[in-house]
């Protein structure tokens, strides 16, 4: 799903000629791996640090069995999506630079992270959904029925994402067609049109869904202010502070989650192959780089999971009588 690193531009140390074609150019030795680039070194740290960082989260939630509430499972999901990401930008960067370059190479990476992006996203609208019904049925969160519906949806996202990454190796490639090529190399231009589109339409519903977060903490607001005999408008300060931190809590997330997937999003509906290749990185970047801030907003700030955390890192700091509390973080 990476383009090629030779689409952004010619190479003089090639020793090739742009302006002829390469069948045309006998060269005795074998082709040169493309050199090492700046674009190469960010590949490989950042798909270093999305693969440790999410190791980290997934170790932590299976290895206890306390976490086990469908928030859990969910956090779990998200972080094997973003894993796999991290897992295809270091296999991409490896054929890229490290071996010569193949068409079943640029299939594997491209599905691979076809499979981790979509499978990342449909997460995060199931972690959306998750604090929607945790908000609005408190009472039957955390039960069996809730649990075993979201192994079903996980189920079923993880079979569509399968599904949808598998499309590039069952054929549905450009690599003997260029004219057909999208932005973004060997995916053909209808094929991604139906992924961003689907991405757009993942976004709206997640947006609507924290709308509806939004709303139901304000019903709740409002009831505990009556319980205790404050006027709405006349709440103490520290009601106040708590819910504007919550609030701007939901707006860093939001941004993140809108400036990471929009870009991309709609280039992939508005570009062609003839666009330049540099707006494909600029805009798949962050993309990519929702794998790196999906653990710190997500996992990361769960109370649960940094006690847990913090209980292997300083045994002696964390009591054993602790509860597990599965809070939810708007």
């Amino acid at each position: 799903m990476i383009l090629n690193v030779s689409d952004l531009g010619w190479d003089e140390s090639s020793g090739l000629d742009p302006l002829l074609p390469l069948d045309q150019q006998t060269n005795s030795s074998p082709p040169d791996i493309p050199p090492l680039t700046i674009w190469g070194v960010a590949l490989c740290v950042s798909g270093t640090l999305i693969t440790a960082e999410n190791a980290i989260v997934i170790t932590t939630i299976l290895a206890t069995p306390s976490l086990r509430a469908p928030v859990f499972l969910l956090l779990a999901s998200l972080g094997l999506a973003d894993l796999l990401a991290g897992v295809a930008l270091i296999l991409h960067f490896l054929f890229q630079f490290c071996v010569e370059p193949s068409d079943w190479s640029e299939l594997l990476t491209s599905g691979l992270l076809v499979t981790s992006l979509t499978a990342s996203l449909c997460s995060l609208m199931g972690v959306a959904l998750d604090r929607y019904l945790s908000l609005s049925h408190a009472l039957t969160y955390g039960s069996g029925q809730s649990r075993q519906r979201a192994a079903t949806l996980l189920l079923l996202v993880w079979l569509g994402a399968c599904i949808i990454g598998a499309g590039p190796a069952m054929g549905w490639h450009c690599l003997k067609d260029q004219s057909s090529c999208s932005v973004a190399r060997p995916l053909t231009r209808t094929y991604l049109s139906l992924l961003c589109g689907g991405f757009l339409v993942v976004v709206m519903v997640t947006l609507q869904l924290y709308a509806g977060i939004c709303r139901v903490a304000r019903r709740h607001a409002h009831a505990i202010a009556t319980q205790r005999h404050f006027l709405p408008t006349n709440q103490p300060y520290a009601s106040k502070r708590s819910s504007g931190r919550g609030f701007s809590r939901l707006i860093l997330v939001l941004s993140v989650f809108v400036g990471c997937w929009m870009p991309f999003s709609l280039w992939g509906l508005l570009g062609d192959a003839s666009s330049p290749p540099l707006y494909t990185y600029a805009t798949l970047v962050p993309a990519a780089g929702s794998s790196l801030l999906n653990p710190i907003l997500y996992s990361l700030r769960n109370k649960d999971i940094r006690k847990v955390l913090l209980h292997a890192c300083c045994p002696q700091r964390c009591s054993h009588g602790t509860q597990i509390q599965h809070p939810v973080d708007v």
